[in-house]
């Protein structure tokens, strides 16, 4: 260990994005994770054009994503009775140069985690190991790492990053009297089911009311039977005021405690009860973020991903934002080198702009929609232009993605955030 390592917290998708990034441009780095066994947990995450363009760029091929997912072609709203409220073809299909994907979350943790070893060496990600704190000098910072034997190492780096999540040890240290972790009233239950495609076969579909909602889309091309892996969240909103009801984040529930939300969403082309029974594995989860913080960086210590800006999943871009972080932090480092100046200048770029997003997705992000036509007609209605008009839906949607930071023809000239072959000098030693 020399000290001139960026460290970095956190071996999830943000963390190993920001890993790859810094291999990329020269800079030499080592990630600690805090499980002792990387497994591909969890269940199905959307990537924006913008996130996909990223991982594009930082040497991942279309048959790599294909493997874990595959490319949205549409997003649709539905009102309770199934009938359409807003569609809009998506990706390369709405003009993107780069596709959006929806993928399994754990299946692409472990394709960057793969690709870490692969380019950074079998050491580059240290296992069983948590940060659960910092010191730092004006030319250093001191990672402390409690390993899950028990062991304690205090360890020297340039700069540390941290990825550590929603839980962050480090994000508590900057902020030791942060809010609590806050729940607006929704409760989520996911899971995985095999179904036949839907509308488009590879659709988005959001169905229901703001308060009592599906989501389903699919994360798998359709098998030999034709049948594709749907990734569906089903979400109540309750009242919130006596504070999340269980102190477990994710529990896996059985089906008899949800599926009653959902006698009787029986469609031509979906039986809501019958996807959810047919689910072997249900998870719930309450629907939280965090307060925005004023800056994301302390010295030479910086937040990105969840750490950072943990945010309700109504945007689809919670994971997209954390691989955007990093690079543009790599970008940052390009510019200023791996000092506190290059963390400086990624925090006044995106804090501020991604607080903002924090409080939008709040308010339901681009699921705003369904709270409009809700406060209008309660979820029913016959004809969506007697209640929402075309011009209201569009600038719904246009406002979100310019706020997400993926308008199409932003998006499509911008030139590449990491130049192809640049690389960063030495990084400092004082």
């Amino acid at each position: 260990m020399t000290g001139k390592e960026v460290l970095i917290a956190g071996g999830g998708i943000g963390g190993l994005a920001m890993a790859l990034t810094l291999h990329q441009i020269g800079v030499p780095c080592r990630v600690y994770e805090t499980v002792e066994d990387l497994r591909p947990l969890g269940v199905g995450i959307n990537l924006q054009p913008n996130a996909v363009r990223e991982l594009l760029e930082m040497g991942f091929t279309r048959d790599d994503l294909d493997r874990i997912g595959l490319p949205a072609r549409e997003w649709a709203l539905l009102g309770l009775r199934g009938q359409e409220a807003y569609s809009e073809p998506r990706g390369e299909e709405a003009g993107y140069n780069w596709p959006q994907y929806a993928v399994h979350r754990g299946e692409l943790q472990m394709l960057l985690y793969q690709k870490v070893r692969e380019k950074l060496g079998p050491d580059a990600v240290v296992l069983g190991a948590r940060v659960d704190g910092y010191s730092q000098t004006d030319g250093a910072v001191t990672a402390h790492v409690l390993h899950s034997d028990g062991r304690k190492e205090d360890v020297p780096g340039s700069l540390l990053i941290a990825a550590d999540g929603l839980h962050s040890a480090v994000r508590a240290q900057m902020y030791p009297d942060q809010p609590p972790i806050q729940w607006g009233g929704a409760v989520m239950w996911r899971g995985t089911a095999k179904t036949p495609p839907m509308r488009t076969g590879s659709s988005f579909i959001g169905l229901g009311t703001s308060r009592h909602r599906m989501v389903l889309y699919p994360i798998s091309a359709p098998d030999a039977d034709g049948l594709v892996t749907m990734n569906w969240i089903a979400e109540v909103t309750y009242d919130n005021s006596g504070g999340w009801r269980s102190g477990d984040w994710n529990r896996k529930v059985e089906h008899s405690e949800f599926v009653h939300h959902f006698e009787g969403w029986t469609f031509d082309w979906l039986d809501v009860p019958a996807l959810l029974n047919s689910t072997a594995d249900v998870w719930e989860y309450p629907m939280i973020d965090r307060e925005p913080v004023p800056s994301w960086q302390d010295g030479r210590v910086a937040l990105i991903g969840d750490a950072a800006h943990v945010m309700y999943p109504t945007g689809s871009n919670g994971a997209s934002q954390a691989i955007i972080d990093g690079r543009v932090l790599g970008a940052k480092m390009l510019e200023a080198g791996v000092t506190p100046a290059a963390l400086t200048a990624y925090d006044e770029e995106l804090c501020e702009k991604v607080s903002a997003l924090i409080l939008r997705n709040r308010g339901a992000g681009p699921f705003s929609l369904l709270n409009l036509i809700d406060d209008r007609c309660g979820g029913e209605f016959d004809n969506i232009d007697d209640v929402v008009t075309p011009e209201e839906r569009d600038e719904i949607m246009a406002v979100y993605k310019r706020a997400a930071g993926f308008a199409i023809q932003t998006l499509n000239e911008a030139p590449p955030t990491i130049p192809p072959g640049a690389r960063v000098p030495e990084p400092e030693t004082a």
